[in-house]
């Protein structure tokens, strides 16, 4: 079946947000993330997008069911979190569109909904004024024990759609990890791409 990829704001946006939680619990527990979530703390971090008129989530959909999710906002509504990676970058916040998690079931991958997450908050985000569309992505080490075989990142996929990485511009999260106990810091490289 052929998904259905929809902007979704206001309150359709707001009325996705426990499957946008559930659907991040289940897609980060893999690599590269190895996200050890709960329930309680998504629906907590995701809090940002209720209400906010600034904030897009493009949905995927089969039939009536959300089986992925990516969700964006200006930069300057996550300033806390990431105003020391761009300390020094040349780049202002408020120039800046922020495209968060990326989220889609394996049965679903391979089917283009990857583009279309990215059109449709690219689109938003031009619509608001923003100068550049920004992300950022996890680095794990090479030799990491949990790595799979034959595992191949995202990196070709977002040079095709124009994205660069941006020298020394890390964030750092933590999060506990599977199988472990206890949270950890990870860095987090960010992308960028002008519009």
């Amino acid at each position: 079946m052929t998904l259905d990829v929809r902007q979704l704001t206001g309150g359709a946006l707001a009325g996705a947000l426990d499957r946008v939680a559930q659907l991040r619990i289940e897609v980060f527990r893999d690599w590269p993330y190895l996200y050890d979530g709960t329930l309680s703390y998504e629906q907590r971090y995701l809090q940002v997008y209720q209400d906010n008129p600034r904030a897009v989530l493009a949905g995927a959909f089969d039939g009536d069911t959300l089986v992925g999710a990516a969700t964006g906002m200006p930069m300057q509504d996550h300033a806390d979190e990431f105003a020391s990676a761009f300390a020094g970058s040349g780049h202002a916040l408020s120039d800046i569109f922020y495209c968060a998690e990326s989220v889609l079931l394996p049965p679903h991958r391979g089917k283009g909904a990857g583009h279309r997450f990215f059109d449709i908050r690219e689109g938003f985000a031009a619509q608001l004024g923003a100068k550049y569309v920004a992300f950022c992505a996890v680095q794990r080490p090479v030799d990491h024990p949990m790595r799979p075989t034959g595992y191949r990142p995202l990196d070709p996929f977002w040079r095709k759609r124009g994205y660069a990485p941006l020298p020394g511009v890390v964030a750092h999260f933590h999060w506990t990890d599977i199988g472990h106990s206890a949270q950890s810091a990870k860095p987090l490289q960010f992308w960028i791409k002008p519009l």
